[in-house]
C-alpha cells in the first residue's frame, strides 16, 4: 500500500480535519487529516487514479489541495 501526503489550505480547526476525513471515507478513500500540520495523508493502492476523486472533494469542503512535483 502507498502512501502519499498532500498539503491543504484552510483546515482551521479539528472539526474542519474530521469533516474531510469522512468526506473522504465516504468516497473510499482511506485518509487522515492533521489541521495543526495542514497535510493530508492518504494510504491506498490507486493514488493516481484517486488523485482528481481526492482534489474534487478537498475542494468541495471549501480547501485546497497542494500537490507535490
Amino acid at each position: 500500500m502507498a502512501k502519499k501526503i498532500y498539503k491543504v489550505e484552510g483546515m482551521d480547526c479539528a472539526s474542519c480535519a474530521k469533516m474531510l476525513e469522512l468526506d473522504l471515507e465516504d468516497a473510499g478513500v482511506n485518509a487522515k487529516c492533521d489541521y495543526g500540520k495542514q497535510e493530508l495523508v492518504v494510504e491506498t493502492d490507486n493514488i493516481p487514479p484517486l488523485e482528481e476523486k481526492i482534489n474534487q472533494i478537498v475542494e468541495s469542503g471549501g480547501y485546497k489541495l497542494i500537490k507535490s512535483s
